[in-house]
């Protein structure tokens, strides 16, 4: 267990997590701003992706891929990352990113979740700088940035593997700064 919150328990994947991806990205609602609606195969799933997800606990404490449970039930809600950034940045900047099953959107978990690891990240790794992505259009996405604290520091085009719709209007980067989040605590 990395992090609990009033609601939910955010934990390491296990090869065991497979069935729970593979529905996760199978739903052509969540995967909408990702792909245009396509799933990601099973295949990918189990031989790239969870492998990847399961290294990063063998490097650091501090960032990987967490699973979303509620607490209570423990039903998967879906995942939150909290990485080094694909682009090369410093590790002292390290990229948020979620996804939610459908059924978990709208209840604020996205945001409880992505709180937690960026208070952990700015109070026990160090952390100089969060950053998160997502489409311009993707106005939902955009408001857990913003309720994380998160401020839009610039736009810019992306070049999608997927034809998305929307794509056109370009991407975002949101952003806060171990400063910013330190003063908007109590």
């Amino acid at each position: 267990m990395i992090a609990e919150t009033p609601r939910l328990s955010l934990r390491r994947f296990t090869s065991d997590d497979l069935e729970h991806l593979v529905e996760l990205d199978g739903d052509p609602q969540v995967m909408r701003f990702i792909t245009g609606g396509r799933a990601t195969s099973r295949e990918e799933l189990r031989d790239d992706v969870l492998p990847a997800w399961l290294a990063y606990y063998e490097r650091s404490d501090a960032y990987g891929f967490w699973a979303i449970e509620e607490r209570g039930s423990g039903a998967f809600l879906g995942w939150v990352h909290f990485r080094p950034r694909p682009d090369g940045s410093a590790d002292d900047e390290p990229e948020l990113g979620y996804r939610l099953r459908r059924e978990a959107w709208g209840n604020g978990y996205a945001v409880e979740a992505s709180t937690a690891v960026i208070d952990r990240g700015f109070r026990d790794f160090g952390v100089r700088r969060v950053v998160a992505e997502t489409m311009a259009v993707n106005r939902t996405s955009r408001r857990v940035m913003e309720k994380c604290g998160l401020r839009l520091a610039c736009q810019f085009h992306a070049p999608w593997p997927d034809k998305i719709p929307g794509d056109e209007h370009g991407d975002v980067e949101y952003a806060i700064t171990h400063d910013e989040w330190k003063a908007a605590r109590p």
